[in-house]
């Protein structure tokens, strides 16, 4: 029998090792270490700008790491650094995850994109729609919709559902104070704002609702589910729904606004909060979100373990929207819960058409390129800062060889 002290010793060397950032390896990444080394310089010149606190970015081709590099501070009051194992609130880099349980249990024949949304959760029948709104005098003109949201409406932002925008992320967070299913009953019973499947607006409650579908036919809770069936699986030990552990907080990165030239620290009330936020409550790692999209990547495979069928990779990724406008541009259409790059404006981010990611409200991103076999998170917290991911995206796309 293995005695205490050495048995604590091997448990704490393992562990260490486990949160040990994954090896760089330029050259099966095919790419250039001079290149690759002004993407720490060029984040360091924003931190030093006051434009951000900090960053953590990776960059990984071929499924190996190319470039992981973090700058700045954690916490600018208490000048903490940046770490590569920070934890970010990773916000609606939230909904791809989240559309991959659904996928899950479209491969296990529990679910079907094209069910309609009533046939699990009633309080969805007979849907009202606004065809006309006065502001003025508060009138609406309601019909009924003319078919049901099935499971695709809801994936790809094409259901009409109250979100955000206008919905603010004070208003979202107070939201969740209420448990999921709870959630998802108040918002059947809101109007949509048009017929489904006719306009694209982006929403939180349809994903909300995608959360409590993965419950109900997988017959435990959202987050049991995907921690069990994704971030198991793939070694994602950092990546959680609610408040962190004790353990974690001191890596949690602070949260900042940029006013008037200066950041300025703000606090995200989560406490008390009852429903996993499917549609924006994940905290993750650099490395974590690596592993997540590297499994997309590969076809639904990472390390030898299958989490999709290349099948379901295949219809998630590929575009859904049509001739939609997507955010007011063409550059970009909708898959399942992606967001793809349909034609060439959408390649000024140095991206390849059919490539494939998505942001969150604090400033995160991560996308998957498959025709350059790349895969890049950018990682910081503050809402708004695309000039710094454009550059990082520029600077990852010119160092391959």
């Amino acid at each position: 029998m293995m005695n205490t002290p050495t048995a604590t010793f091997l448990l704490l060397t393992a562990s260490l090792l486990q949160a040990a950032s994954p090896a760089v390896n330029t050259a099966k990444a095919s790419m250039d270490p001079e290149r690759l080394a002004r993407i720490p310089v060029r984040m360091k010149a924003f931190v030093d700008k006051g434009t951000i606190a900090g960053a953590v970015t990776l960059v990984q081709r071929h499924g190996a790491v190319a470039s992981f590099e973090a700058v700045g501070y954690q916490d600018l009051e208490t000048k903490k650094p940046m770490r590569p194992d920070s934890i970010f609130w990773i916000a609606s880099m939230t909904k791809p995850v989240t559309a991959t349980g659904i996928m899950i249990l479209v491969d296990e024949g529990k679910l079907a994109l094209s069910d309609p949304v009533e046939k699990y959760i009633p309080e969805f029948r007979n849907q009202w729609v606004i065809e006309k709104s006065d502001e003025k005098d508060a009138h609406r003109d309601m019909t009924r919709a003319k078919r049901p949201l099935t499971l695709r409406d809801l994936l790809t932002h094409t259901n009409g559902m109250y979100g955000m925008p206008p919905e603010t992320i004070d208003e979202a967070l107070d939201r969740n104070k209420k448990p999921l299913d709870q959630v998802v009953l108040l918002s059947s019973q809101k109007p949509l704002h048009f017929q489904p499947g006719t306009q694209w607006a982006y929403g939180n409650l349809s994903i909300a609702t995608l959360g409590r579908l993965i419950e109900l036919a997988s017959d435990q809770s959202y987050e049991s589910f995907l921690a069990a069936r994704i971030f198991q699986p793939l070694g994602m030990q950092d990546t959680f729904f609610f408040d962190a552990p004790e353990s974690k907080q001191p890596r949690v990165a602070t949260s900042y606004l940029l006013e008037k030239g200066k950041l300025k620290k703000i606090e995200l009330n989560t406490k008390g909060s009852k429903s996993p936020a499917p549609e924006g409550g994940l905290k993750s790692t650099a490395a974590d979100l690596a592993a997540f999209y590297q499994m997309v990547l590969n076809g639904g495979t990472y390390n030898g373990k299958r989490i999709l069928s290349k099948a379901a990779v295949d219809v998630m990724t590929s575009l859904h929207t049509g001739d939609l406008q997507v955010g007011g541009s063409t550059a970009t259409g909708y898959g399942l819960a992606w967001s793809v790059v349909r034609n060439p404006l959408g390649t000024l981010s140095m991206a390849s058409i059919g490539t494939f990611g998505h942001g969150g409200a604090f400033g995160t991103y991560g996308w998957i390129d498959p025709a350059k076999d790349l895969v890049g998170v950018f990682l910081v917290q503050r809402p708004g800062a695309g000039d710094e991911l454009r550059a990082f995206q520029a600077l990852a796309a010119a160092a391959i060889q």
